[in-house]
């Protein structure tokens, strides 16, 4: 029996323009450091950001030896705690997640998978790393200042942030929003390279609809947040000058330390909206490449193509328009009128439908698959495991009876670490076991990924499974020491101690990581070209690691769609999207 896809095209159209003259670099600064390379430039961003993800996890530990053993450190007092929150919280969403998924997977994969030589701009796609870096160090420097960082909370609501009291009002809150108008310009950069390199730079023969999902959920994101960042760019900006200047762009008349401040008239709920108008979109800029990145892991390690590969795409789209009506759901104890929030719940509830259609896609994709349980395999399943016990729990927060009792409490944090960290670290492992052949050339050892894919995913799992219960209770959230209170029993003391202890499990397993990643270099297996039998471009260049330019002297021709796996009468259980029909024919497979 032949097989034929529904989109085979025989002929494929010739060029619209020339190729554009490749930059050369002349020198070793201008080939591995200030590169206008996408490849060295994604290693740039992966580098950059997993090293700030390792601050953000240590100040994770110290939160959680408070958390589990309260008074026992004296080095950890209240302002210290407020300010390790403030610090976690924003590395964690923006420095590492949104960088590493744009930044990083987007520069690297998106030249390759759509048969392109680099991207489009290359020297701005150079500016927009180096202002990142940027970003960051003005960042870490608030570790360094009088007061220290702000200790606002990672949301940086006024008035709380600016006034004398809290931690970090001097220099830290200053060095903050700098930092982040720092980072929104430089993604803007890199942000419009990754849209028209999709648009302007794919290869002959390469549809928007023969694009692999990893590609379509990296340019969704971008799109969104280009649209989403000029919220909080300019809620920083109007928040800075609240702090500096003393205008009331978010300061209400209020009295401070016994004394009339200088503020009036300003609203601090204006800040919110504009923090979540940007805040909400940016859960979904992190997970939709998840999404995409998650279909091919499975698609390629289940040998079988990707079930409803167009409602795949729709729902990528659906949830990207659909994530910039919902962001008031996070304001339900602001006091908006029941109106609205029925609006907002209703908005919240309706987003899941698209969500839930991946979720079954990815499953009628295993179904009756030949199931390659690879470390890449396994950090996808527990991906898809982790983000429905995340996703269901934000059906309860959605809601807002429920909602309201829980804003405060634990069960926010359990819910939002599950679905924006626990669920998007699973994916970014995976990828990395998966890639990093193609970057490096060697495979990563398979015991020391089995190891860490287990302890990661179970310790997690005893991190943030009982802190639903704390939050059940009425624990609160942002809390240096709950002390001796009513309603909560001793037995929640204890829980505190246990997830601190896997906390400090789990952050050593990372280690093991780093050190997997570092010995597989010069030690690992050598990997070839195509070690997983992938179909997709960016595993069928000439080179491995692929030189500059990626492709040799000609760009790759694409026949068919990404996901040609399993295909009756074929040789092999893939066929590559550069693989010519003669070949195709010639193995029994249709075109």
């Amino acid at each position: 029996m032949v097989d034929v896809p529904s989109d085979a095209v025989i002929t494929i159209p010739p060029a619209e323009v020339g190729e554009v003259e490749l930059y050369h670099p002349r020198s070793w600064w201008t080939k591995y450091v200030f590169s206008q390379d996408a490849k060295v430039i994604a290693i740039q961003y992966a580098v950059t950001a997993m090293s700030i993800g390792m601050v953000a996890l240590v100040l994770s530990w110290l939160m959680r030896l408070q958390l589990g053993f309260p008074g026992t450190f004296s080095f950890i007092d209240p302002n210290q705690y407020l300010q390790f929150i403030t610090m976690h919280g924003m590395i964690m969403v923006i420095y590492l997640l949104t960088a590493l998924f744009l930044g990083g997977f987007g520069n690297y994969l998106i030249p390759l998978m759509v048969g392109a030589r680099d991207m489009v701009f290359p020297y701005v796609n150079m500016l927009s790393y180096w202002i990142y870096l940027l970003a960051v160090l003005v960042l870490l420097s608030a570790f360094f200042v009088p007061g220290g960082p702000t200790g606002g909370g990672w949301t940086l609501y006024p008035p709380q942030t600016i006034l004398s009291g809290s931690p970090g009002q001097e220099a830290g809150i200053i060095l903050m929003l700098v930092s982040l108008i720092l980072f929104i310009i430089g993604f803007t950069m890199g942000g419009l390279n990754y849209v028209v390199t999709v648009l302007q730079g794919r290869t002959r023969g390469m549809t928007l609809m023969r694009l692999p999902l990893t590609v379509w959920g990296i340019f969704t994101a971008t799109v969104m947040a280009l649209l989403a960042f000029p919220a909080l760019f300019v809620a920083s900006v109007m928040l800075l000058l609240d702090r500096l200047l003393g205008t009331s762009f978010f300061m209400p008349t209020l009295v401070e330390m016994g004394q009339l401040s200088k503020y009036g008239g300003g609203s601090p709920l204006l800040f919110q909206h504009l923090f979540w108008f940007f805040g909400h979109p940016e859960v979904y800029i992190v997970a939709l490449p998840a999404f995409g990145i998650v279909s091919d892991l499975i698609s390629t390690h289940a040998r079988k193509n990707i079930f409803g590969y167009r409602m795949m795409v729709w729902a990528i789209i659906a949830i990207g328009a659909l994530s910039f009506v919902v962001w008031a759901h996070h304001m339900y104890v602001s006091g908006m009128n029941p109106h609205f929030g029925f609006f907002f719940a209703t908005t919240t509830l309706i987003i899941a439908i698209p969500t839930a259609i991946k979720v079954y896609n990815w499953i009628l994709t295993l179904w009756r698959g030949d199931i390659h349980l690879t470390v890449p395999m396994l950090f996808a399943l527990g991906f898809i495991v982790t983000f429905v016990n995340g996703g269901l729990t934000g059906l309860f927060l959605g809601n807002v009876v429920v909602d309201v009792p829980l804003s405060d409490t634990m069960f926010v944090v359990a819910h939002f670490h599950m679905v924006m960290g626990v669920a998007p670290i699973m994916v970014v492992f995976g990828a990395i076991y998966h890639w990093y052949p193609k970057v490096t050339g060697r495979m990563l050892n398979e015991a020391l990924g089995r190891f860490h894919f287990w302890v990661t995913f179970l310790g997690a799992y005893a991190i943030f499974f009982p802190m639903h219960y704390l939050g059940l209770l009425g624990v609160p959230r942002r809390y240096y020491d709950i002390g001796e209170t009513a309603f909560v029993p001793a037995s929640a003391h204890d829980l505190n101690m246990f997830m601190s202890v896997a906390a400090l499990i789990v952050g050593f397993a990372q280690l093991v990581f780093i050190f997997n990643l570092i010995r597989s270099l010069a030690k690992g297996e050598e990997a070839g070209g195509n070690p997983w039998h992938a179909t997709t471009l960016e595993w069928q260049t000439p080179q491995t690691p692929p030189a500059h330019g990626n492709w040799g002297k000609d760009l790759p021709i694409v026949y068919r769609w990404a996901y040609a796996y399993s295909v009756p009468g074929a040789k092999r259980d893939f066929v590559p999207q550069n693989e010519p029909p003669a070949e195709a024919a010639a193995e029994g497979v249709g075109s």
